[in-house]
């Protein structure tokens, strides 16, 4: 586990709206730690580290509390509608080469054939994984891809280590050309578009 992600947890034993306010205040967060038959222990982290640390899915932390040391995965994070500032996390405790089920974005790489369009159906995978060999996607390569072709969930090569959960019929990717008479709404557009008289024109 390198640095980066070792995280100093503070416990604590105060709740509530008005005391999870002053500890954002005080660029903290709270959270909770859960799992492994284990009691629910709420921490307050640092907020910036946390903010970086939780831009990537599954994120695995190292935290020490009270100078132990505890893997533990994000399971949630609740942030303000608004503001987009992080309210509270959700820790599920890991343990080294335990399995675990988390959800995988899906990403899409290459250029399926000239004209026509990829339509991505599912945008995460659900899979078990070890917790400390967590993917950060999966990747699903289109090129040359024809009109009509479609890929399902077991058609596509998975991370080393990594057991698909999903239905293997379940649709991932689907090649398709546009629609005629969304070609023929988009022209139309354009013509009106092309048509329509400048400020300048009108002026004269």
């Amino acid at each position: 586990m390198s640095e980066d992600t070792t995280v100093h947890a503070e416990l604590r034993d105060n709740f509530g709206k008005g005391f999870a306010r002053r500890l954002r205040a005080a660029g903290k967060i709270p959270a909770v730690i859960y799992g492994h038959g284990t009691d629910p222990v709420h921490v307050a982290l640092p907020g910036h580290q946390l903010s970086l640390l939780v831009r990537r899915a599954n994120a695995l932390l190292e935290l020490d509390v009270n100078g132990k040391n505890q893997l533990a995965l994000v399971k949630d994070v609740q942030r303000d509608p608004v503001r987009q500032i992080i309210e509270h996390i959700d820790l599920l405790v890991v343990k080294k080469g335990e399995k675990i089920e988390v959800e995988v974005p899906v990403v899409v790489e290459g250029e399926s054939a000239p004209g026509t369009m990829v339509n991505l159906d599912t945008q995460t995978l659900r899979l078990e994984v070890e917790a400390t060999h967590i993917p950060e996607h999966v990747l699903v390569d289109v090129t040359g891809r024809e009109e009509g072709d479609h890929l399902t969930a077991g058609a596509i090569e998975l991370p080393k280590g990594a057991a698909l959960i999903d239905d293997p019929e379940l649709l991932i990717v689907a090649i398709s050309v546009p629609s005629a008479a969304a070609e023929t709404e988009s022209t139309e557009q354009n013509e009106e578009a092309a048509e329509a008289p400048t400020e300048e024109s009108a002026a004269e």
